[in-house]
C-alpha cells in the first residue's frame, strides 16, 4: 500500500514562480505520506501561444535537474506533470512527461503523442499542434511500487493508447492535464473512470484550474480513481492536493474477480 498525490495548481507564464509552487506543494504532499506525487501538464510555464519554444528546455536541463533533486532528498516518485522539451533545429517542441525514482533518476520519459487541436466557437481555441511535435512511443516504467503508465491530457480520449500501456503491465496510469472547461465539465470524470473501469488500474489525473494565460478556463477538478472505477480523491476549487491510497492488492483481486483484460479478442 502506498499514498498517491494528485497536485491541483494553476500555472502562468512565470517560471520561477511555478516552480517554486510546484516544489511547496511537493514537499507538502511528501510531508503528508506521499510516495508518489504527480503534477498537472505544463506546470512549469504557459505562456503566450507561439512562445513554447523560447521557454522550451533541454532534457535534462533546468527543470528536470531540480526535480530531480527534490525527489531524492524526499525519497519519493515524482511523476512531473508535463514540460516543453526543446527539439534542435525546430521551433515546434515536444509536450513531455518525465518520471524520477526515490534516487533522482529520470526513469520515464513519455512525449505526448495526441494534441489537442480544437475549436469551440466562443469557448476555446487551441491549435497544439502548431507549437508542439507528436511523440511516437508508449511508455510503461516497472518501479519498485508498481508499473506506471505515462499519458498526457489529451491522451485521455484515445483508449487504444491505454489499452497498450496495460498490455505492457501498467498498473496505475498518470494522466497531467490541462483540460478545458466545457470540455472539462463534459467528460473529465466520466473518461478518467472510464480509463479505470476499462483497464482496471488506477488512474491519478492532476490537473491546472483557474484561467490559463491564453483566456481559456481549465476545469480543475483532479482526482484518483481506483481500478473498480470509484472516485477515491478529489481535489477541491483552487490549489489543491488530492490524495489516496493505492493498494495492488485490490487491484489484483478486481482483475481476479473480474477477468476482462483476459478475455479481450481484438487488437488494440
Amino acid at each position: 500500500m502506498l499514498r498517491a498525490a494528485a497536485i491541483q495548481m494553476s500555472s502562468g507564464s512565470d517560471k520561477p514562480a511555478n516552480l517554486d509552487r510546484a516544489e511547496a506543494l511537493i514537499r507538502a504532499a511528501a510531508e503528508r505520506g506521499a510516495r508518489l506525487v504527480v503534477l498537472p501538464e505544463v506546470f512549469n510555464w504557459r505562456g503566450p501561444r507561439g512562445a513554447e519554444a523560447d521557454f522550451a528546455e533541454a532534457i535534462p536541463g533546468p527543470t528536470s535537474e531540480r526535480l530531480a533533486k527534490l525527489a531524492r532528498e524526499l525519497g519519493i516518485h515524482l511523476q512531473a506533470g508535463s514540460i516543453s522539451e526543446r527539439i534542435e533545429g525546430e521551433r515546434r517542441c515536444y509536450n513531455t512527461a518525465l518520471l524520477f525514482a526515490p534516487s533522482g533518476e529520470l526513469v520515464g520519459q513519455y512525449r505526448k503523442i495526441h494534441l489537442f487541436d480544437v475549436e469551440i466557437p466562443g469557448q476555446v481555441s487551441a491549435h497544439e499542434s502548431a507549437a508542439r511535435k507528436p511523440g511516437e512511443q508508449t511508455v510503461v516504467v516497472q518501479t519498485e511500487i508498481g508499473a506506471i503508465g505515462l499519458s498526457v491530457c489529451y491522451d485521455l480520449r484515445f483508449p487504444e493508447l491505454y489499452r497498450r500501456l496495460v498490455r505492457d503491465g501498467a498498473e496505475m496510469l498518470c494522466i497531467p492535464s490541462a483540460f478545458t472547461f466545457p470540455t472539462g465539465a463534459a467528460h473529465w470524470e466520466p473518461l478518467v473512470r472510464a480509463r479505470a473501469i476499462e483497464n482496471q488500474c488506477y488512474v491519478i489525473a492532476p490537473d491546472q484550474f483557474g484561467t490559463s494565460p491564453n483566456g481559456y478556463r481549465d476545469y480543475g477538478s483532479s482526482m484518483i480513481v481506483d481500478p473498480w472505477g470509484a472516485v477515491i480523491a478529489r481535489a477541491s476549487e483552487g490549489e489543491a492536493i488530492a490524495m489516496a491510497e493505492i493498494r495492488l492488492d485490490y487491484l489484483r483481486k478486481v482483475r481476479t474477480e473480474l477477468p476482462s483484460l483476459t478475455h479481450a479478442r481484438l487488437g488494440s
